[in-house]
Parts: structure tokens; C-alpha cells; sequence
């Protein structure tokens, strides 16, 4: 007598049901298939022109020495003490305020998309670093139009307890920045496919200057040894502008003017799309090799441009490190803008002589060192000194010696 074996099937854990497969697919025109699927992603940071316009701004950016200032009634000072040094020297302990300040302005550019987290750490009430967050581990999570949570990898933080640096805000969340990714993306690929199309066209090998035209009918030319008999019996010469002599029966030479990059116009499309670049980033075209120097464009640079991005990482700075409220950070653009040495000389020798600099002052604004007894404010009149001016001779009992 046979017995029915049953088939022996893993029980399914208690409060779960068996996952079924389930397949997607899409019916589509060949047009839009070639939009739903991407051939190729470029990064940004891959691109040589704007690598070179993004750095350029974070060099400037991180080259600027950033101040401690305080608000007094006479004017703002700038304050020396510890936490200037920490900021200006060495706001990350394995980093420098150069290279502090570049890694933000690049993450804002490039990898966090016009954001860039900053994780402050304090101890007993004293800044102790500031330590950069890869863009990939940050993610900013909304909570309102108004309000939103910080997660640095998956763990939460209020907006206050981080520096959250922001980068052409987002027209929905005004907190959150948009970056020029989207902006910037077209352009990219067009930069990459020139380089591409210049690259096969270098390395293609039909580019032939001369053709010559061989009776295939004759044996001796139909095969390649008789081919490249041929170049050596009558055109390969021993000397440079020896005469070819060629029976004119069996072949003829033509010259020929191969395909050029200058006929494909990939130059002009070329400079079009680094203006471009150039435009979105506000930097002037001869940064990307685009035209010459020209000073007053460059010095509009450095205030429509480069300023903006530094008084967004100082106010950020501000805002989020310093309680006192007559403190507050302040970048140095002075040495950032193109000067004549002749005009600076003059600018400073003109307030040195209305006893608004002193000589050393003026000493430090050429970038030489102090010297002893400079430090007086002189008035034009024998530059004497300006507490001094009454006492002349000729202004006493009415101007008679």
C-alpha cells in the first residue's frame, strides 16, 4: 500500500504575506524612450571649465583673512583673541582657514548642490572645531515652508546647532539652496561632447593630404607591395622640395584639403558654451581662456561675485557661533582687487597728509613693516603732529612774530 507524500514547504513566519514579483514595464515611442533613459551622467566636477571657474572662486574665497569685529561707538575694531585665531588659522584641526573656506565654496558649487554643512563642536561653552560634512552623509529633511531637521549621517540636528551655508536659494524652501546643477547640465554635456568629437577627429586616420590616382588595371599597382613600391620608386625624395618625376600614363597626383576642426565651427561652439559658463558662475570669460585681462572687469568680479558668497559664509558664521551682539566676522577683500602699485602709493600718501593715516599705517597698507615713532597722525604744514597745529607761531597774537 503506497502512501501520498506531500511536498515539504517552509512555513511563512506569522503576520506576513508571500511576496509576488512584479514587473514594470513601459511601452514607448523611440523618442521617448531616448528621453526616459539616459545615456551618460557627467558630473560637474568633471568638467574642465567649470573645475576651473569653481576653483577659481574658492581660491579667492579662502585666500581672504577673515576678521573678528566689534561694534563700538567710534567705529568697528578689530578684535585679537583666541577665537579669531581659531577661525582665521585653523577652524578645523586638520585643516587651514584656506582650504576650510575653499571645501565650503566648492561643496555649495559642485557635490551639495548650493548647500554645505558645517558640524560645530563645542566643549564647557568653547568652540572646540568645525568639522566639514561630506555632502553624501547630509540630507535636509522639511518640516514646514519655514522649518526643517538636519540629518548628518542619520542622526538628527535643529538647524541652529549647525552652520548650514546656502547657495541661490530655492524658491519653495528659502532655507534649502538650488545650486546651478540644472543651469549648468546642458552646457556641461555640450562642453563634454566637443571634447569628445576633438579627440576622435585628432585621432582618426583619414586625414589624407594627397591622393594619387593608380591604374588599377595595371598589376603591378594592384596589390599593397606594389603600392608602396610605387611611393618609393617615384615620390619618396631624399631631400626636402626635390621634384617628383612621375609618368603621367600610369597614375596622377591631386592634392586634397582634409576636414579641419575650423570647418566643423567646433571653436566658435566651443567659446559660446565657456561664455555661458562664465555667465552662470559670474566669473569673467578670460578665466576659462576666453578673451584678455581686463581690470575692471576683474574687479567687478571680485564685488558682484566672490563678496556675496563671503558675506553668506560670515553671516552664517555669525549668526550661528558668536552670542555677543556688538561681535561679528568680517572677510579682507582689500588684497583681492586689482590695484596699481603707483595708485595705491598715491591713495596712501594723500590720507597720510590729512592726518587721516599714519606713517605706519600707510607703511602696512604697501605691505612693509612698522617702524618706531610712526604712529602719530601728522597734517600737511612741516607734517606736524595734529595735536600740535595751534601751536604755530604764525596763527599766535594774530600772525606778527
Amino acid at each position: 500500500m503506497s502512501k501520498d507524500k506531500k511536498k515539504k514547504t517552509r512555513a511563512e513566519p506569522k503576520g506576513t504575506k508571500r511576496r509576488e514579483k512584479n514587473v514594470v514595464s513601459w511601452l514607448c515611442s523611440s523618442d521617448a524612450y531616448d528621453i526616459l533613459t539616459c545615456k551618460g551622467y557627467t558630473s560637474l566636477s568633471q568638467n574642465p571649465e567649470i573645475i576651473t571657474a569653481v576653483d577659481k572662486i574658492a581660491k579667492l574665497i579662502g585666500s581672504m583673512t577673515l576678521y573678528l569685529m566689534e561694534n563700538r561707538d567710534d567705529g568697528d575694531v578689530r578684535i585679537r583673541n583666541e577665537l579669531s585665531r581659531k577661525i582665521d588659522i585653523e577652524p578645523c584641526s586638520s585643516m587651514t582657514r584656506s582650504t576650510f573656506i575653499q571645501w565650503i565654496v566648492r561643496t555649495l558649487y559642485l557635490e551639495g548642490n548650493g548647500n554645505a554643512v558645517v558640524l560645530p563642536v563645542f566643549r564647557r561653552g568653547y568652540l572646540q572645531d568645525l568639522r566639514p560634512q561630506p555632502a553624501n552623509t547630509v540630507s535636509l529633511n522639511p518640516l514646514s515652508y519655514w522649518d526643517y531637521q538636519v540629518m548628518l549621517g542619520g542622526t538628527p540636528y535643529e538647524p541652529d546647532e549647525i552652520l548650514h551655508f546656502v547657495l541661490n536659494p530655492d524658491s519653495t524652501y528659502p532655507w534649502k539652496g538650488d545650486g546651478y546643477k540644472v543651469a549648468l547640465t546642458d552646457v556641461a554635456n555640450n562642453l563634454k561632447q566637443a571634447g569628445v568629437t576633438e579627440k576622435g577627429f585628432m585621432e582618426s586616420k583619414w586625414k589624407p593630404s594627397i591622393i594619387v590616382k593608380v591604374d588599377a588595371m595595371t598589376d603591378e599597382y594592384s596589390s599593397p607591395e606594389g603600392r608602396r613600391k610605387l611611393l618609393s620608386e617615384y615620390i619618396e625624395t631624399g631631400r626636402a622640395g626635390e621634384p617628383w618625376l612621375i609618368p603621367a600614363e600610369q597614375f596622377s597626383v591631386e592634392q586634397v584639403r582634409p576636414l579641419s576642426l575650423a570647418d566643423l565651427a567646433l571653436s566658435d561652439m566651443v567659446q559660446l558654451d565657456k561664455r555661458t559658463v562664465a555667465a552662470i558662475l559670474g566669473v569673467p570669460p578670460f578665466v576659462l581662456g576666453v578673451g584678455d585681462f581686463n581690470r575692471e572687469a576683474w574687479n567687478n568680479f571680485i564685488s558682484s561675485t566672490i563678496m556675496p558668497i563671503a558675506q553668506a559664509i560670515q553671516q552664517e558664521m555669525t549668526k550661528k557661533l558668536l552670542y555677543s551682539p556688538t561681535l561679528y566676522f568680517r572677510f579682507n577683500p582689500r588684497s583681492l582687487y586689482s590695484y596699481e602699485l603707483r595708485d595705491m602709493a598715491a591713495i596712501a600718501d594723500d590720507q597720510y597728509v590729512r592726518g587721516i593715516m599714519t606713517a605706519n599705517e600707510v607703511r602696512d597698507w604697501l605691505g612693509l613693516s612698522p617702524k618706531d615713532g610712526l604712529n602719530e597722525l601728522v597734517i600737511l604744514e612741516n607734517y606736524i603732529p595734529r595735536g600740535m597745529i595751534a601751536d604755530q607761531s604764525k596763527l599766535q597774537n594774530g600772525g606778527e612774530t
